[in-house]
This record gives C-alpha cells, structure tokens and sequence, in this order.
C-alpha cells in the first residue's frame, strides 16, 4: 500500500547539492530523500517541471521506498561519461572525475553555443579518447530537421555512436531518420520518451533507433521495463543529475532489462561536487554497482535545503501525491 502524504512528508529530507560544472544552467541541485520500509526513493523533478509531469517522479520514489523489488540480471553497468557544454580547455578536467570509461556523451545545440563549438568539443573528446572509443551527442530537441541534418554531415567524421533526440517532435524525428537512412547513424530518443503522454509513440512511428529511458518521470522501474518491452526496442538508461540514491534506481532498471547493448548515462554523481552518502555510486573502471544506498545522516544534516526550500518542496509533495492513482 503506497503511503499518505503525511507519511511522505514525515520520510522527507530535503537536500540541496553543489555540482563540479553548471549543468542545465544550474550550478546546484535540489532533491527530496524518502525512506520507506523497502529503503530510499528520491524525488527530484526539475523547477520547471509542472505538477502533472512531477508526478510520475513521486510515483518512482514511491516504488524504490514501499514498492516490491524488481528481480535483477546483472550486478554492474556500464557507464558513459557526460559532458556538459564547458570550454574547450575544460575537457580533460571534467572527463577526468569519471575516470577511465570507454563512452561519452556529449551536450551539444545548447543556447548560445554554435554547431562549431560542438564540432571542437567532439573533435577534442576524440582526441582523449583515441579511435576506440564511443561518442554520443545529445541535441535535447535543440535543432530542427535541416540544422540536424548539418550537424550530422559536420560530425560524420567523428565515428559517433548514436544522435541522441536531436530534434523536438517525433514527426521531425522520423523525417531525419529517414534522411539519414543511408548513413547508418542511429537516433535515440530521450524527450520523445519521457516527456509524452505516450510514450510509445515514437516507436510506433519509427522515428527512432533506440530508446533513452529514466526511472522518475517513467513513474518506476516496472513501468519503465513495461514501456521497453512494448517498444520493442533497445534501450539506454540514463540519469537527470540525481544523487547516487537516484542513480541506485536507474541501476536496478538497467539491471532488470533482457538486454543491455549500450553504455547507460548512469555515471553523473562524477557532475556532483557532493553527494549525500561517503559510499557515492562513481564509476569505476567505467561501471558503477548495483546496490542500495542509504544516505549518510551527517550529510543529509550538512547539505539540508534551507527552510523555505524545504516548505516548497513539502508543498510540491502534496500536490504531486493527490495526483497518484
């Protein structure tokens, strides 16, 4: 039985969090802890996000808390690193707190940022990595059908492994996909996915290659696991800067898939200048565990949000739980 919101609210620790780089334009993270009798879910859409979409975030931390445990396959996953839109001469430092991983995915289309900024970040990225390795670029629906057509043409010589949603809508999608047929340059979609009322639509219009999936706003992990069974497609799981009590999550549904063809997006505690446990889920020779994660009550006491933050997020709580089944 899921808990009332009193009960939610009495589990909650409200934490705020600094971050090694500014990451979507922010330089700190807010997240609300819970701990359930099955052990800790985190709730942390981001500020933008309507109460409709903050939802499905309370229903997975509900699940990871009170929910039964979804049977695993695996005991570690691999790991991408992800690069923020940094400075050129940023690369290395930033690549470096992941530590030796074999894939990177790379933020490009962001404002103000040209397609030969990202060009250079990739070129540069390449370097490091050498001829072996695996890039990725995700556009975040930053770009429309020709723009990502271009950037495609100007990264072809770069090996990548996968565009992931470089364009907002799945009719763009498909029609890019179709562009690129020949080029056999696969496009994930991420947005298309977790932000749709349905999201199963971009596979059934098969605008997309593989899908990018996120346990919060998927509203679990068994709903996750439902949605790629039904896609029919492969899957990457990925994060959204959670803390490594997020991560856990994320790691139990790449855990639970049949298959696991490619590195997840699971490796961003190496983004946090902080986390809530001394046991961080960081990568390790490009893998992170499979395990649960009990937050550290002196660092959830030292990073607690302030007061007002905690009575926002209280409040978003409330309104989030009378919109659960």
């Amino acid at each position: 039985m899921h808990p009332d919101v009193d009960a939610l609210l009495a589990a909650a620790h409200v934490v705020r969090l600094p971050l090694a780089t500014r990451f979507r334009g922010i330089l700190e993270r807010e997240a609300v802890l819970l701990r359930g009798p099955n052990g800790w879910g985190e709730f942390a859409p981001f500020l933008e996000y309507d109460d409709a979409e903050s939802a499905a975030w309370l229903a997975a931390a509900v699940e990871a808390a009170w929910g039964e445990r979804t049977p695993v396959l695996r005991d570690t996953i691999p790991v991408n690193a992800t690069l923020p839109t940094v400075p050129r001469e940023r690369i290395a430092e930033v690549l470096a707190r992941f530590g030796e991983v074999r894939t990177v995915k790379i933020k490009v289309a962001d404002a103000g940022e040209t397609l030969a900024d990202d060009v250079a970040r990739v070129r540069e990225v390449r370097r490091i990595l050498g001829a072996e390795g695996r890039i990725r670029v995700d556009a975040n629906g930053g770009w429309n059908v020709d723009q990502a057509e271009r950037a495609a043409h100007e990264l072809a010589g770069f090996d990548l492994e996968y565009l992931e949603q470089p364009c907002a809508t799945i009719d763009e999608l498909a029609e890019l996909r179709g562009r690129l047929h020949d080029w056999q340059l696969p496009i994930a979609a991420d947005e298309s996915v977790r932000k749709s009322d349905d999201p199963l639509a971009v596979a059934r219009a098969g605008a997309a290659d593989l899908l990018v999936v996120k346990v919060p706003p998927l509203g679990g992990v068994a709903r996750a696991l439902r949605i790629v069974a039904e896609a029919g497609l492969p899957a990457v799981v990925s994060s959204a800067i959670d803390t490594s009590v997020g991560l856990a999550m994320g790691a139990r549904l790449a855990a639970a898939l049949p298959e696991l063809d490619y590195d997840c997006g699971l490796g961003t505690a190496a983004l946090l200048a902080a986390d809530v446990t001394g046991e961080p889920l960081l990568p390790v020779d490009g893998a992170i565990p499979v395990r649960d994660v009990d937050p550290d009550p002196e660092m959830l006491r030292a990073h607690a949000a302030p007061p007002d933050r905690v009575a926002w997020w209280h409040a978003r709580i409330r309104r989030c739980a009378a919109l659960l089944p």
